[in-house]
């Protein structure tokens, strides 16, 4: 079969397209679109879209830029194709200063994702309907006279697009505000005073695509005394705001302990009896490590958490799965947990992680594990922060995935 050439294709494709950079700069338009607004290529490339198709100054009504602005950013950030309602969106006639033509647009705007996750270009998709408009009556649609029994129909069909837009504008600013609720509410929970004092330390946080910004992961970095520090990560059963108040009370319950008590496993003990009184924080899972700097020596146990991964500097990686017990409140009576201990080398690399990080659909995790530790083992002296970084995009999840993630990375 012959290669095809998509760029031939793209030139000859019938439909108006644009291909805008995330900054909305014209990076390629095809010839439809020059045909549809009377441009060429060079009035169009490197130009941003709205100082291309400002508003018409001489339309108090006009609100093409500020729709299509919305639309556009709205892609940008969740990285979904939004299409939308008719539009009227005049445009400047070609070597006239000033004047305008009235136009009227049906767009669809579509990313295209890079490797990081993030938007890459945006495919600005659109049909020029004037002709259509015109013909029928468009210029009384806002005030119908004397019309016919189709133009109504189609009238009426205009102004009901219309108010589905403003209704749209409406829940997506709801939203907005709902979200930065949301956001502030997740930050507060996962403060980690601690933190600030562990430049060795990275943390990042993913919210589950499609999730108001608050779930059921969390971590949490500790200060104990003769140089000590703990790390844990876990992750409640859920998502939203319940998920989310669940898990702040566990953080907040293991992080008492684990200040207080002298073993992690003693630690998550508690946490189990007290998620056991706790609604819907049965089945959390979690992982407790205990740094000592003097010995050299990580002390862990797991309560059905997947296990912390170990990057030494010659590459190698092993998993510390030595001390793994079910999950939080899983056995009907109390039982002591596990625990294990393992030595480190200056310059080893700690990472723990929730099942978000690995886990994909209809995948075993032993396959989400051996990615996990090749990336690892290849970016072994990468610093925490950029190790992160690299990590998140090379398995593919650095704009989020289908559950959240939590991730710390703990240079030794």
């Amino acid at each position: 079969m012959a290669r095809m050439d998509y760029a031939a294709l793209f030139a000859a494709t019938p439909s108006p397209y644009l291909v805008l950079a995330p900054d909305l700069t014209i990076a390629e338009v095809n010839q439809a679109y020059l045909d549809a607004t009377r441009r060429t290529r060079d009035d169009l490339i490197g130009q941003h879209i709205f100082e291309a198709f400002p508003d018409n100054p001489a339309d108090p009504e006009a609100d093409g830029v500020r729709n299509l602005n919305a639309s556009l950013h709205r892609v940008l950030v969740s990285r979904e194709p939004d299409t939308m309602a008719l539009q009227k969106y005049d445009i400047p006639i070609v070597g006239r200063d000033g004047a305008f033509e009235e136009r009227w647009w049906s767009p669809t705007n579509t990313p295209i994702l890079g490797a990081d996750g993030n938007v890459a270009w945006i495919i600005h998709r659109v049909e020029d309907v004037s002709a259509y408009i015109q013909t029928h009556g468009a210029r009384d649609w806002r005030a119908p006279k004397q019309l016919s029994e189709r133009e109504a129909l189609e009238a009426e069909l205009y102004a009901r697009a219309r108010e589905l837009q403003l209704l749209n504008d409406e829940l997506r600013q709801a939203h907005t505000r709902e979200r930065q609720v949301a956001v502030t509410l997740q930050e507060a929970m996962l403060q980690a005073p601690d933190l600030a004092r562990h430049e060795n330390v990275a943390v990042r946080y993913l919210p589950a695509t499609g999730s108001l910004n608050v779930c059921g992961d969390w971590y949490d970095v500790a200060d104990l005394p003769d140089d000590r520090f703990a790390v844990a990560v876990g992750d409640v059963v859920g998502h939203g705001l319940e998920a989310a108040a669940v898990m702040g009370m566990l953080r907040s319950a293991l992080s008492a302990a684990t200040r207080t008590l002298a073993r992690p496993a003693q630690a998550l003990e508690v946490l189990g009896l007290y998620a056991r009184s706790v609604e819907g924080a049965l089945n959390t899972t979690a992982v407790n490590a205990l740094v000592d700097p003097r010995s050299q020596l990580i002390i862990y146990s797991n309560a059905g958490h997947p296990p912390p991964a170990l990057v030494h500097l010659d590459g190698t990686c092993e998993l510390l799965e030595q001390a793994t017990d079910p999950p939080l409140g899983a056995r009907p009576e109390h039982v002591p947990r596990p625990q294990a201990g393992q030595n480190y080398r200056p310059g080893d690399t700690l990472v723990l992680y929730t099942d978000g990080l690995i886990e994909r659909r209809g995948e075993h995790i032993e396959a989400g594990l051996h990615r996990l530790t090749d990336i690892l083992g290849r970016h072994c002296t990468l610093s925490p922060q950029r190790m992160a970084d690299v990590l998140l995009a090379q398995l593919g999840v650095a704009g989020g995935a289908r559950d959240d993630i939590a991730l710390v990375i703990v240079r030794l």
